[in-house]
Parts: structure tokens; C-alpha cells; sequence
């Protein structure tokens, strides 16, 4: 049984499985690199491209590519190409089908059964999307991680510390769309998350959009009277094409030039490594800055000094990051398979979820199980992880009529956590309560409505003839996969209602519509 781990990027992708000795191994695309462009090219109604190929037809036909679209995942951001409309949960899972078809190409094993890693900062509906567009893709999604997680366990799995005592770990991951900054501790087998951090709109194509800016105002210095180089879609994509390279160059030199080429004129622009620093200092800052509140919660929590710090994601590779690290916190930080990291772990993942599913029995003294039509054995991991955001429900003040939020579940409280609250009617001869579900939207949790996202709701029954002031409870439980279940109870008559807070853009026709939409159509 093969089981892979997906990293998911928002700029590239990878996907790994383990090995006949039981290691990570990642698996390489048909062009030959380890990692693919999260890029889907709708070259028409019945191909669609993925991959490097895509990103070059970006240049020629930039309306028909999609690119960065992890960050619209839980959103309603629909794309329409020749015809029909696609969701961001539908271009996923052409990436995805993409990196197993390789994949099985590769090794000759049929891709399956996975685990997907996600931002640790995704909430329920960016996680409930990326599930669903492993469905699309037609696999069995055996989990869904956090990429800080996964990067752990392989840095555990590398580093051998299998019988090591306790090590604290700052996981600093900083991909191509997202930022996460999450304090776990290791020992042996067991890993807990201790607190956790990060933004959904922060990465490596944020230092690439600076670049292009710069690259842009140049141009136009040099040839004020001709058009503006964003106003043409070839252009803008050759820049952002451009503006990669260079950062890319940059972590490694010290110089690099982009000829700027619009509208027949031709412009060299030098870029230089403390110019990119200056360009994108406050992203820099704004990194440090979640990181900082990261320390200070571990901190609060037992943990104030770190074995290790691992520096995840592509785009640590700029020294200014390191630079950034070292000068404020006087860490050490070590790059860690920035590239790789996160699909390996998955892929430990997978195997441990695999184990345990086909497993009989119980889970034996020692933690060791066979991995069937592996030939492997496993030894399971004991993962405690904790919530991302806060959850509550939207409850009014009696007297003012002010509307507010009171969280239950709170951003960074261990997980499976269950929470029980009394709530009260606001009017005698209430007959029935709006319960809704919030989830915390801001960076830091706060109480007013504009800082929080609706993400469900049912409707509670309150018997006849009751003051104003009629109890009721809340309980919510927050399980270790990220499903969110709210029961609202009226007491007196045990009149209950169970709302499963496991949200997404689609429902389950439309995702069965969506695999059957995909499988007419070729892969590249």
C-alpha cells in the first residue's frame, strides 16, 4: 500500500513517500525536479497544464493561468475558462492530480492514499477546501496537516532523535504565499505544538510583487511617455517571471540585471541584495513580528529557549532573514530542506496514518506496527497539536443591545478541546435562538463582529412562555483533525441541535460533479 505526503505550496509543489528502509524520499516530476509550480494553464475545455509548462504559457496567455491560488482556498473565488466556471478547490486538485500522476510515473505505484499539508494558519474552511480537492482529484485524503508539524517530523526522522531527550523547536516557515511561526517540543516520537502563528497573505510572491514595483518605476523614469509596462498583461508576466529569478539570484549574489523589454524599448535595471533588503524590510519585520508573539506565548508556556530553529520554506533562503533572526532574538537558525521539508513529513505522516488505519489490533506497548504490503514496520507518532484561531458565537448585551463575539475555543488552546458555556435569552416569549458560529479572522483574537467570519449556523427552539433570561448551553469541541462540532441545548425539554462546523464552498454533489468534470480531461 503506497501512501504519499503533498505539499501543497502556493508557488511550488512536492509530493514524497517513504521508502523500502522507511525514509522520505521525494518523488520527481516528469520534467525532472523535485518540486512542481502550483500554476494550472486551461489551455482548453479539455486539457488543462500544470506545472513549468503552465508558468512559461503564462507569458503567451496569461488570462487562461492560474497561479497563487492557495490563497483563495475556503474562498468564493470562482475562474471561468472556455466556458466553465472553476473553483479554487477545482484548480487544487488538477495540481494535485498533476503531482500523483508524476508520481506514479515515477515509481510505478499508484498514488492513492495521502496526507496534504496546509499553513498552520489555515482555518476550517481553507483546511475543509484543500480536503475537498484531494476528493476532486480522486484520492482518499487520510489527513490534512500543518506544514510546521510536518516539517518537524522529518527534521525528528533526519536528525535521529528517536531516543534524544526533550528539544524545543521554532519552526520558521515562510513559503511562497504564507508565513507560519509555530514552537513545538520533541522527544522521541512525541511531538507537541505548543503555540502557533502566522498570516495567510505572506510570503515569497509578496518580496517578488517589491521587485517588480521597483523594476517598473525605473522603466518608467527612463520612458515617461511610454505606456505604463502593468498596463500589458505579456509584460507584467515576464516581470513577475523576472522578479523571481532575481530574488532567486540575490540569496547567492551580490548583483543581478533585468532587462525590462515594453513596447520595443529596452531597459537594464541592476539590482543589488541590500537594495532588496530595503525594498522588503517591513515583510521582513512583519515576520518578526508574529514570530516575537510566537516566543512570547512559549515563553508564557514553559519554553524560553530553543535546541533549534528551522528556517522551512523557499523563500528563508535570503539571508536577510537569518540576518533578521539572529540580530533580534540571537538565534542560531539553521535552513532545514527548506524546499523539501514539508512533503517529507507529510509523507511520515501518511505512513503513520496508513498504520493505523489498517491496523486490527490495539496499538502495541511499544508503539510499533506492521505497515501492510510495505514490508515496513512503524513506529507511531503521538502528535498534540492546538488551534489555529478562536471559535464562539455572536451573543448580544441586554442592556446596550451591542453585539459582540464570546469565544469558547481560543487560538493556541491544546487540542481535542471541548468548552461548555451557559447563554441566555435576550426577550420573554422567545421562541428560538440563532446560534452562529464564529471564527476568529484577525491576526489576535478580539470580540467585534468586523474581526470575526461566520462560518455556520442553526437555529435553537426555546419552549412557550419563557422570561426573558431563559438559559441555555453551548458546547464546542475541537478535534484533533480540525472538524468543529457546536451543540446548542435547551434544558428543560432537552430540545438539542448539533451543527458540524466541517465548511467549505462545495457540497459533496458538486465535488462528485467536479471529479467527473476533471476526469474528461487530460493532465499535462
Amino acid at each position: 500500500m503506497a501512501v504519499y505526503g503533498i505539499d501543497l505550496g502556493t508557488t511550488y509543489s512536492c509530493v514524497a513517500r517513504i521508502d523500502d528502509v522507511g525514509r522520505p524520499a521525494v518523488l520527481r516530476n516528469l520534467e525532472g525536479s523535485d518540486t512542481t509550480p502550483s500554476v494550472v494553464y486551461f489551455e482548453s475545455s479539455d486539457s488543462v497544464v500544470v506545472g513549468q509548462s503552465a508558468k512559461d504559457a503564462a507569458v503567451l496567455d496569461p488570462e487562461h493561468v492560474v497561479q497563487l491560488v492557495k490563497r483563495d482556498m475556503g474562498h468564493v473565488v470562482p475562474r471561468e475558462f472556455h466556458g466553465r466556471t472553476y473553483t479554487p478547490e477545482e484548480i487544487s486538485a488538477r495540481i494535485l492530480r498533476k503531482l500523483v500522476d508524476d508520481a506514479k510515473a515515477f515509481s510505478g505505484d499508484e498514488a492513492h492514499d495521502v496526507v496534504i499539508t496546509v499553513p498552520a494558519y489555515f482555518g476550517l474552511a481553507e483546511r475543509n477546501a484543500t480536503h475537498k480537492a484531494g476528493e476532486i482529484a480522486g484520492l482518499r485524503v487520510l489527513d490534512v496537516v500543518a506544514e510546521p508539524v510536518a516539517a518537524a517530523l522529518d527534521y525528528g526522522a533526519l536528525e535521529g532523535n528517536e531516543d534524544g531527550g526533550d528539544r524545543a523547536i521554532l519552526v520558521y516557515d515562510l513559503g511562497g504565499g504564507t508565513f507560519d511561526t509555530t514552537v513545538l517540543t520533541l522527544r522521541g516520537r512525541e511531538l507537541t505544538v505548543l503555540c502557533t502563528d502566522g498570516a495567510k497573505e505572506l510570503g515569497g510572491s509578496d518580496f517578488d510583487d517589491r521587485i517588480v514595483m521597483h523594476l517598473v518605476e525605473r522603466f518608467r523614469e527612463r520612458f515617461p511617455d511610454v505606456a505604463d509596462p502593468l498596463s500589458d498583461p505579456l509584460t507584467e508576466t515576464q516581470l513577475r517571471r523576472d522578479a523571481e529569478e532575481a530574488k532567486k539570484a540575490l540569496s547567492f549574489r551580490e548583483r543581478y540585471i533585468v532587462r525590462i523589454m515594453h513596447q520595443g524599448m529596452v531597459e537594464p535595471v541592476e539590482l543589488t541584495r541590500d537594495l532588496l533588503e530595503e525594498l522588503t524590510r517591513d515583510l521582513v519585520d512583519r515576520t518578526v513580528d508574529i514570530t516575537r508573539r510566537t516566543v512570547e506565548l512559549a515563553a508564557e508556556r514553559g519554553v524560553s529557549a530553543f535546541d533549534d530553529v528551522l528556517l522551512v520554506g523557499g523563500a528563508t533562503k535570503m539571508p536577510a532573514v537569518a540576518a533578521a533572526l539572529r540580530t533580534l532574538f540571537g538565534f542560531e537558525p539553521r535552513l532545514h530542506n527548506p524546499d523539501l521539508a514539508v512533503a517529507c513529513g507529510a509523507a511520515l505522516y501518511a505512513l503513520d496514518q496508513a498504520a493505523f488505519i489498517t491496523s486490527t489490533s490495539a496499538l502495541p506497548a511499544d508503539g510499533v506496527l506492521d505497515v501492510p504490503e510495505t514490508g515496513l514496520t512503524h513506529r507511531s507518532y503521538e502528535i498534540t497539536t492546538v488551534a489555529s484561531r478562536g471559535y464562539g458565537i455572536k451573543v448580544t448585551d441586554p442592556d446596550t443591545d451591542r453585539e459582540y463575539i464570546t469565544h469558547l475555543v481560543h487560538a493556541n488552546d491544546r487540542l481535542p478541546a471541548s468548552v461548555t458555556e451557559d447563554f441566555y435569552t435576550l426577550r420573554d416569549g422567545q421562541r428560538q435562538v440563532q446560534i452562529q458560529v464564529m471564527e476568529q479572522a484577525g491576526a489576535v483574537e478580539s470580540e467585534e463582529l468586523q474581526h470575526n467570519t461566520v462560518v455556520a449556523q442553526g437555529t435553537l427552539k426555546i419552549p412557550p412562555n419563557k422570561p426573558a433570561r431563559w438559559p441555555f448551553q453551548c458546547a464546542f469541541t475541537l478535534g484533533l483533525s480540525g472538524l468543529l462540532t457546536v451543540i446548542a441545548t435547551e434544558q428543560e425539554t432537552g430540545e438539542q441541535i448539533e451543527i458540524s462546523v466541517q465548511i467549505g464552498g462545495l457540497s459533496q454533489e458538486a465535488v462528485d460533479e467536479a471529479r467527473v468534470v476533471m476526469s474528461r480531461q487530460r493532465i499535462l
